[in-house]
Protein backbone atom coordinates (compact mmCIF):
# COMPACT_ATOMS: atom_id res chain seq x y z
CA UNK A 1 0.00 0.00 0.00
CA UNK A 2 3.22 2.16 0.47
CA UNK A 3 4.22 1.62 -2.75
CA UNK A 4 1.55 2.60 -4.17
CA UNK A 5 0.71 5.39 -2.37
CA UNK A 6 3.96 6.67 -3.77
CA UNK A 7 3.44 5.60 -6.92
CA UNK A 8 0.09 7.77 -7.13
CA UNK A 9 1.79 10.31 -5.49
CA UNK A 10 4.52 10.40 -8.33
CA UNK A 11 2.11 10.63 -11.18
CA UNK A 12 0.41 13.29 -9.66
CA UNK A 13 3.62 15.31 -9.42
CA UNK A 14 4.35 14.50 -13.11
CA UNK A 15 0.84 15.35 -14.51
CA UNK A 16 1.42 18.76 -12.55
CA UNK A 17 4.49 19.23 -13.51
CA UNK A 18 3.99 18.69 -16.98
CA UNK A 19 0.75 21.18 -17.21
CA UNK A 20 1.97 23.74 -15.01
CA UNK A 21 5.56 23.57 -14.38
CA UNK A 22 6.10 24.72 -11.35
CA UNK A 23 8.85 22.46 -10.57
CA UNK A 24 11.13 24.20 -12.93
CA UNK A 25 10.61 27.59 -11.23
CA UNK A 26 11.11 25.65 -8.15
CA UNK A 27 14.59 24.46 -9.71
CA UNK A 28 15.44 28.30 -11.19
CA UNK A 29 14.94 29.59 -7.71
CA UNK A 30 16.80 26.96 -5.90
CA UNK A 31 19.97 27.54 -8.60
CA UNK A 32 19.45 31.41 -7.89
CA UNK A 33 19.88 30.33 -3.75
CA UNK A 34 22.72 28.15 -4.56
CA UNK A 35 24.70 30.01 -7.20
CA UNK A 36 26.83 31.98 -4.50
CA UNK A 37 27.91 28.96 -3.29
CA UNK A 38 29.21 27.75 -6.58
CA UNK A 39 30.97 30.66 -6.75
CA UNK A 40 32.69 29.86 -3.68
CA UNK A 41 33.22 26.50 -4.04
CA UNK A 42 34.85 27.53 -7.62
CA UNK A 43 37.16 30.79 -6.90
CA UNK A 44 40.42 28.63 -5.50
CA UNK A 45 40.28 26.83 -9.25
CA UNK A 46 39.95 30.32 -10.49
CA UNK A 47 42.80 31.80 -8.30
CA UNK A 48 45.05 28.71 -9.82
CA UNK A 49 43.86 29.44 -13.23
CA UNK A 50 44.99 33.21 -13.05
CA UNK A 51 47.86 32.66 -11.89
CA UNK A 52 49.24 29.97 -13.84
CA UNK A 53 47.79 32.37 -17.12
CA UNK A 54 49.93 35.24 -15.62
CA UNK A 55 53.04 33.66 -15.18
CA UNK A 56 52.95 32.08 -18.26
CA UNK A 57 52.04 35.18 -20.22
CA UNK A 58 54.76 37.16 -17.97
CA UNK A 59 57.40 34.69 -19.43
CA UNK A 60 56.77 34.65 -23.11
CA UNK A 61 56.59 38.51 -22.60
CA UNK A 62 60.00 38.54 -20.88
CA UNK A 63 61.12 36.20 -23.43
CA UNK A 64 59.84 38.26 -26.97
CA UNK A 65 61.70 41.41 -25.40
CA UNK A 66 64.96 39.73 -25.04
CA UNK A 67 64.46 38.12 -28.51
CA UNK A 68 63.41 41.64 -29.84
CA UNK A 69 66.59 43.56 -28.28
CA UNK A 70 68.88 41.36 -29.85
CA UNK A 71 67.14 41.44 -33.30
CA UNK A 72 67.57 44.90 -32.72
CA UNK A 73 71.04 45.30 -31.97
CA UNK A 74 71.67 42.92 -35.00
CA UNK A 75 69.73 45.32 -37.15
CA UNK A 76 71.46 48.13 -36.03
CA UNK A 77 75.26 46.68 -36.37
CA UNK A 78 73.84 45.38 -39.81
CA UNK A 79 72.68 49.61 -40.87
CA UNK A 80 75.93 50.44 -39.62
CA UNK A 81 77.80 48.54 -41.67
CA UNK A 82 75.59 48.80 -44.82
CA UNK A 83 76.81 52.62 -44.10
CA UNK A 84 80.35 51.65 -44.20
CA UNK A 85 79.76 49.69 -47.23
CA UNK A 86 78.19 52.80 -49.03
CA UNK A 87 80.88 55.34 -47.76
CA UNK A 88 83.64 52.86 -49.14
CA UNK A 89 81.46 51.90 -52.16
CA UNK A 90 81.60 55.36 -52.82
CA UNK A 91 84.85 56.00 -52.07
CA UNK A 92 86.28 53.26 -54.61
CA UNK A 93 84.14 54.66 -57.30
CA UNK A 94 85.54 58.08 -57.05
CA UNK A 95 89.24 56.23 -57.25
CA UNK A 96 87.51 54.14 -60.46
CA UNK A 97 86.36 57.39 -61.92
CA UNK A 98 89.49 59.04 -61.35
CA UNK A 99 91.31 56.56 -63.41
CA UNK A 100 88.76 56.24 -65.95
CA UNK A 101 88.82 60.15 -66.45
CA UNK A 102 92.64 60.31 -67.11
CA UNK A 103 92.76 57.05 -69.35
CA UNK A 104 95.78 55.48 -65.92
CA UNK A 105 97.50 52.79 -65.98
CA UNK A 106 97.04 51.90 -62.30
CA UNK A 107 96.86 49.26 -59.28
CA UNK A 108 94.46 50.00 -56.50
CA UNK A 109 96.01 49.04 -53.19
CA UNK A 110 94.87 48.51 -49.64
CA UNK A 111 96.71 50.81 -47.13
CA UNK A 112 97.83 48.54 -44.20
CA UNK A 113 99.34 50.93 -41.85
CA UNK A 114 100.06 54.88 -41.43
CA UNK A 115 102.60 57.30 -39.78
CA UNK A 116 101.32 61.07 -39.47
CA UNK A 117 103.90 62.16 -37.42
CA UNK A 118 105.03 65.45 -37.90
CA UNK A 119 108.65 64.63 -38.54
CA UNK A 120 107.18 61.69 -40.61
CA UNK A 121 104.37 61.28 -43.30
CA UNK A 122 104.40 58.04 -44.76
CA UNK A 123 102.12 54.80 -45.72
CA UNK A 124 102.31 51.32 -46.19
CA UNK A 125 100.46 50.01 -48.82
CA UNK A 126 99.39 45.94 -49.68
CA UNK A 127 100.99 46.23 -52.69
CA UNK A 128 104.35 45.58 -53.61
CA UNK A 129 106.96 44.49 -56.82
CA UNK A 130 104.62 41.50 -57.64
CA UNK A 131 102.04 44.34 -58.69
CA UNK A 132 103.84 45.71 -61.05
CA UNK A 133 104.59 48.34 -58.14
CA UNK A 134 108.52 50.28 -58.45
CA UNK A 135 109.71 52.69 -56.37
CA UNK A 136 109.25 56.60 -57.91
CA UNK A 137 105.66 56.05 -59.09
CA UNK A 138 103.22 58.77 -57.97
CA UNK A 139 100.06 57.78 -55.59
CA UNK A 140 97.20 59.35 -55.77
CA UNK A 141 93.50 59.42 -54.83
CA UNK A 142 90.54 60.53 -55.71
CA UNK A 143 91.06 64.33 -55.03
CA UNK A 144 94.53 64.50 -56.20
CA UNK A 145 98.25 63.70 -55.43
CA UNK A 146 99.29 61.70 -52.41
CA UNK A 147 102.75 61.20 -52.72
CA UNK A 148 105.58 58.92 -54.36
CA UNK A 149 106.74 55.54 -53.63
CA UNK A 150 109.99 55.38 -51.70
CA UNK A 151 110.45 51.65 -51.17
CA UNK A 152 109.28 48.55 -51.87
CA UNK A 153 109.62 44.73 -51.66
CA UNK A 154 107.16 42.08 -53.13
CA UNK A 155 104.63 42.36 -50.77
CA UNK A 156 104.32 46.00 -49.66
CA UNK A 157 105.32 49.78 -50.74
CA UNK A 158 106.48 52.68 -48.46
CA UNK A 159 105.01 56.42 -49.54
CA UNK A 160 106.51 59.64 -48.58
CA UNK A 161 103.42 61.95 -48.58
CA UNK A 162 103.47 65.14 -49.83
CA UNK A 163 102.94 66.31 -46.42
CA UNK A 164 106.23 65.14 -45.11
CA UNK A 165 108.51 68.01 -43.83
CA UNK A 166 111.33 66.62 -46.83
CA UNK A 167 108.96 66.39 -49.95
CA UNK A 168 108.93 69.21 -52.34
CA UNK A 169 106.44 69.99 -55.38
CA UNK A 170 106.67 71.51 -58.33
CA UNK A 171 102.97 72.91 -59.18
CA UNK A 172 101.79 75.48 -61.01
CA UNK A 173 98.63 78.01 -60.83
CA UNK A 174 95.87 75.96 -62.91
CA UNK A 175 94.64 80.22 -63.79
CA UNK A 176 97.80 80.88 -65.27
CA UNK A 177 100.69 78.91 -65.48
CA UNK A 178 102.73 80.37 -62.69
CA UNK A 179 105.35 77.97 -61.57
CA UNK A 180 106.12 77.40 -57.94
CA UNK A 181 107.24 74.52 -55.14
CA UNK A 182 104.91 73.09 -52.77
CA UNK A 183 106.89 71.82 -49.39
CA UNK A 184 105.50 69.26 -46.66
CA UNK A 185 104.53 71.01 -43.33
CA UNK A 186 104.44 67.93 -41.06
CA UNK A 187 100.72 68.34 -40.60
CA UNK A 188 97.81 66.07 -42.81
CA UNK A 189 96.23 69.85 -43.77
CA UNK A 190 98.16 72.02 -44.66
CA UNK A 191 100.59 72.50 -47.36
CA UNK A 192 103.17 75.29 -47.60
CA UNK A 193 104.18 78.07 -50.20
CA UNK A 194 107.70 80.06 -49.74
CA UNK A 195 109.44 82.83 -51.42
CA UNK A 196 106.45 83.71 -53.74
CA UNK A 197 107.37 87.10 -55.72
CA UNK A 198 105.49 89.75 -54.87
CA UNK A 199 105.48 90.74 -58.43
CA UNK A 200 103.47 86.82 -59.11
CA UNK A 201 100.40 86.55 -60.26
CA UNK A 202 98.98 84.71 -57.42
CA UNK A 203 95.68 85.13 -55.16
CA UNK A 204 94.02 83.17 -52.79
CA UNK A 205 91.83 80.53 -53.90
CA UNK A 206 94.21 79.61 -57.07
CA UNK A 207 94.41 75.78 -57.68
CA UNK A 208 97.82 74.56 -57.84
CA UNK A 209 98.29 71.00 -60.11
CA UNK A 210 101.50 69.41 -60.81
CA UNK A 211 103.48 70.81 -63.18
CA UNK A 212 105.27 67.54 -64.57
CA UNK A 213 108.91 69.97 -63.81
CA UNK A 214 112.00 67.22 -62.99
CA UNK A 215 109.99 64.13 -64.70
CA UNK A 216 109.24 63.25 -60.76
CA UNK A 217 105.49 63.67 -61.01
CA UNK A 218 102.89 63.54 -64.01
CA UNK A 219 101.61 67.31 -65.08
CA UNK A 220 98.21 68.16 -64.33
CA UNK A 221 97.23 66.34 -60.88
CA UNK A 222 95.50 68.76 -58.49
CA UNK A 223 97.80 69.43 -55.33
CA UNK A 224 95.60 71.58 -53.49
CA UNK A 225 94.15 75.12 -53.14
CA UNK A 226 95.66 78.20 -51.60
CA UNK A 227 94.03 79.22 -48.36
CA UNK A 228 96.05 81.86 -47.69
CA UNK A 229 99.29 84.67 -48.24
CA UNK A 230 101.36 86.57 -46.43
CA UNK A 231 104.58 88.77 -46.43
CA UNK A 232 107.45 87.22 -45.06
CA UNK A 233 109.61 88.91 -42.52
CA UNK A 234 112.11 90.19 -45.08
CA UNK A 235 108.65 91.66 -46.78
CA UNK A 236 110.33 90.83 -50.35
CA UNK A 237 108.33 87.73 -50.91
CA UNK A 238 105.05 85.67 -49.70
CA UNK A 239 104.27 82.65 -48.09
CA UNK A 240 101.37 81.16 -48.36
CA UNK A 241 98.95 78.01 -46.55
CA UNK A 242 98.16 75.26 -48.76
CA UNK A 243 94.74 73.07 -48.36
CA UNK A 244 95.94 69.66 -49.93
CA UNK A 245 93.22 68.43 -52.76
CA UNK A 246 93.84 64.64 -51.50
CA UNK A 247 92.64 63.37 -48.33
CA UNK A 248 95.44 62.29 -47.22
CA UNK A 249 94.29 61.07 -43.01
CA UNK A 250 91.28 59.39 -44.83
CA UNK A 251 90.13 56.29 -46.27
CA UNK A 252 91.27 52.97 -46.83
CA UNK A 253 92.71 52.47 -50.70
CA UNK A 254 94.80 54.24 -52.87
CA UNK A 255 95.66 54.50 -56.41
CA UNK A 256 99.51 53.71 -57.87
CA UNK A 257 100.44 55.24 -61.33
CA UNK A 258 102.10 52.44 -63.00
CA UNK A 259 103.29 54.26 -65.61
CA UNK A 260 103.16 57.98 -66.93
CA UNK A 261 99.89 58.99 -68.28
CA UNK A 262 100.02 61.06 -71.77
CA UNK A 263 100.40 64.40 -71.07
CA UNK A 264 96.48 64.73 -73.10
CA UNK A 265 96.28 68.72 -72.13
CA UNK A 266 99.62 69.99 -72.04
CA UNK A 267 99.11 71.67 -75.40
CA UNK A 268 95.75 73.27 -74.22
CA UNK A 269 98.03 74.08 -70.92
CA UNK A 270 100.57 76.12 -72.63
CA UNK A 271 98.87 77.85 -74.95
CA UNK A 272 96.27 79.31 -72.38
CA UNK A 273 99.63 80.14 -70.04
CA UNK A 274 101.28 81.83 -73.16
CA UNK A 275 99.50 85.20 -72.77
CA UNK A 276 100.74 85.65 -69.61
CA UNK A 277 104.07 84.95 -69.92
CA UNK A 278 104.11 87.22 -72.82
CA UNK A 279 103.20 90.30 -70.47
CA UNK A 280 104.34 89.18 -67.56
CA UNK A 281 107.93 90.22 -66.10
CA UNK A 282 109.18 88.70 -62.90
CA UNK A 283 106.48 85.89 -63.40
CA UNK A 284 108.22 84.42 -66.16
CA UNK A 285 111.89 84.65 -65.44
CA UNK A 286 110.36 83.45 -62.38
CA UNK A 287 108.91 80.09 -64.29
CA UNK A 288 112.07 79.82 -66.65
CA UNK A 289 114.39 79.88 -63.59
CA UNK A 290 112.43 77.22 -61.76
CA UNK A 291 112.35 74.97 -64.88
CA UNK A 292 115.91 74.84 -65.27
CA UNK A 293 117.07 74.62 -61.54
CA UNK A 294 114.57 71.80 -60.61
CA UNK A 295 114.91 69.78 -63.68
CA UNK A 296 119.04 70.43 -63.03
CA UNK A 297 117.84 69.08 -59.21
CA UNK A 298 119.32 72.21 -57.10
CA UNK A 299 119.29 71.94 -53.64
CA UNK A 300 117.41 74.78 -53.04
CA UNK A 301 114.13 74.24 -52.75
CA UNK A 302 113.26 77.28 -53.98
CA UNK A 303 114.82 77.91 -57.40
CA UNK A 304 111.27 79.54 -58.58
CA UNK A 305 112.52 82.58 -57.27
CA UNK A 306 116.15 82.96 -58.96
CA UNK A 307 115.27 85.92 -61.30
CA UNK A 308 113.35 88.24 -58.94
CA UNK A 309 116.17 87.90 -56.34
CA UNK A 310 117.91 88.97 -58.70
CA UNK A 311 116.75 92.19 -59.03
CA UNK A 312 116.88 92.64 -55.27
CA UNK A 313 119.56 94.58 -53.40
CA UNK A 314 122.10 92.44 -52.74
CA UNK A 315 120.95 92.77 -48.88
CA UNK A 316 117.72 90.76 -49.74
CA UNK A 317 119.09 87.78 -51.64
CA UNK A 318 119.63 85.39 -48.44
CA UNK A 319 115.30 86.11 -48.34
CA UNK A 320 115.37 83.44 -51.24
CA UNK A 321 117.12 80.50 -49.75
CA UNK A 322 114.96 77.68 -47.44
CA UNK A 323 115.61 75.67 -45.40
CA UNK A 324 118.93 73.25 -46.01
CA UNK A 325 116.50 70.06 -45.22
CA UNK A 326 114.42 70.59 -48.22
CA UNK A 327 115.23 68.23 -51.26
CA UNK A 328 113.71 69.12 -54.70
CA UNK A 329 111.64 66.67 -56.02
CA UNK A 330 113.73 66.08 -58.64
CA UNK A 331 116.39 64.01 -56.81
CA UNK A 332 118.26 61.54 -59.20
CA UNK A 333 116.87 58.03 -58.69
CA UNK A 334 119.35 56.46 -56.37
CA UNK A 335 117.80 58.49 -54.01
CA UNK A 336 114.44 58.54 -52.44
CA UNK A 337 112.43 61.33 -54.14
CA UNK A 338 111.93 63.58 -51.48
Amino acid sequence: MRLLAYLALAVVLIVLDHRGGWLNQARRQAGVMVAPLWAVAGWPGRVAERIHDDAGTLSQLTEDNRRLRNELLVNQARMARLQTLVADNTRLRGLLEAAERGNLDVVLAPILDIDLDPTRQRLVLDAGSRDRVRTGQSVIDAGGLLGQIIGVNPMHANVLLITDPSHAVPVAVARNGVRLVVYGDGRSDILRLASVPLSSDVKVGDQLVTSGLGGRFPPGFPVGTIAALRPDDSRAFLIGDVKPAAKLDRGREVLVLLSMPPPVNAEEFDSAAAPEAAGATAGTSTGTTAAGAISAGASAPAPANAASAANLPATRAPATAAPANRTPASTPPSEPRR
